[in-house]
């Protein structure tokens, strides 16, 4: 399925970029005066092959959760027990994902690739609301200052578990895919991700996480310096990268983004966790960028050096840390609303305006 999904992603359709651009020089505006969303409505009019593109609509988040081993190395005060429980939170709706994702009319899948500890989880109440999906392909990964922190199986299972997601909202219906990721600890892997792919410092790519205090933060920097010297990954074997150094649900969310861009859905990425999964997906097929929308600037360093390596720039930049896909959803009616001046805006012929 991986080697399948990589060769059916293709660079943009430049002719209907072309139209797209040409498009926009006709509308009733100043031209470039909606800076950003012109070439954004641009590169989605490339990727869906025409001019307009389909609205991005409905929405779907996935949220991937998974637990780390190198949890026990004390760079988080939290509990691993929370992100089992976090899930619980997603499926009754009581999270912050689920009130913006009720914001903006996005359905919310749950899906645990590698939980290690029982699911609280009740049946919802509500069957339009929070799905679950079980596709645990392990109780957490192994702590990567000992040793790879996956198999390179358990690594392509993963990434497979996202393409499959993403081919299932896809086939629902789904016009935009949005990423959400939940597991205590998961911003330790995503920066030796960051640093594997980019040639970052660890200092550089490793961030303060839930906000933890200095002697943490420092011992986290340190970790992540200490995986990449003893596994020294290499950026070019993508999934040899995230079997030593990353998470469950970074894998699943490199997968969620190559099934996106393969059958040429736009995927909105979230934080820190989202970009580091990004670059993997770049690393297996560099035409997969062409899907991607940064939503929004994380907090964390890594991020940024991330959306560089990938040559994005986020929409918004609110200073969020959360993860969950929180920030992606806030991002969603900018992206909205880039592809629907190009179906509602009149052009300056046929409203009669005079041009310039």
């Amino acid at each position: 399925m991986l080697e399948s999904t990589v060769a059916a992603i293709r660079p943009l359709d430049e002719t209907a970029m072309a139209a797209a651009r040409e498009l926009q020089g006709r509308l009733t505006k100043p031209a470039g005066s909606l800076g950003a969303l012109e070439p954004l409505s641009v590169r989605l009019a490339g990727l869906a092959g025409t001019c307009p593109p389909p609205l991005p609509e409905p929405a779907a988040v996935a949220i991937f959760a998974g637990d780390h081993g190198v949890h026990a190395q004390g760079v988080t005060p939290w509990p691993q027990e929370v992100t089992a429980q976090m899930i619980a939170n997603f499926v009754a709706g009581g999270a912050v994902v689920n009130a913006f994702a009720r914001q903006a009319g996005a359905s919310v899948t749950v899906v645990d690739v590698g939980v290690a500890t029982p699911l609280p989880v009740a049946p919802s109440a509500d069957p339009a609301g929070p799905r679950l999906v079980a596709a645990n392909v392990r109780p957490g990964t192994r702590d990567l200052t000992v040793t790879a922190a996956l198999t390179r199986d358990e690594a392509r299972t993963a990434v497979e578990t996202g393409i499959r997601i993403a081919g299932e909202l896809v086939d629902a219906g789904a016009g935009i895919l949005l990423t959400g990721d939940m597991g205590i600890g998961n911003t330790t892997p995503a920066a030796a991700l960051i640093a594997a792919f980019t040639a970052v410092d660890a200092a550089a790519a490793t961030g303060r996480g839930t906000g933890v205090d200095d002697e943490t933060y420092a011992r986290k920097v340190g970790v992540v310096r200490a995986a990449l010297e003893r596994h020294a990954p290499d950026p070019a074997d993508p999934l040899g990268v995230l079997a030593a150094v990353g998470g469950l649900e970074h894998a699943a969310l490199a997968g969620l983004v190559l099934g996106a861009a393969a059958r040429r859905v736009p995927v909105l990425l979230d934080g820190v966790i989202a970009v580091s999964a990004a670059l993997a997906a770049a690393a297996f097929a560099p035409d997969a960028v062409g899907a991607m929308v940064a939503g929004h600037r994380s907090a964390e360093p890594g991020a940024t050096a991330a959306l560089r390596h990938l040559g994005l720039d986020p929409l918004i930049d609110l200073g969020l840390r959360l993860g969950e896909g929180t920030g992606a959803l806030l991002a969603l009616p900018v992206v909205t609303g880039a592809v629907r001046v190009l179906h509602e805006v009149a052009t300056f012929d046929s409203a009669g305006v005079a041009e310039k």
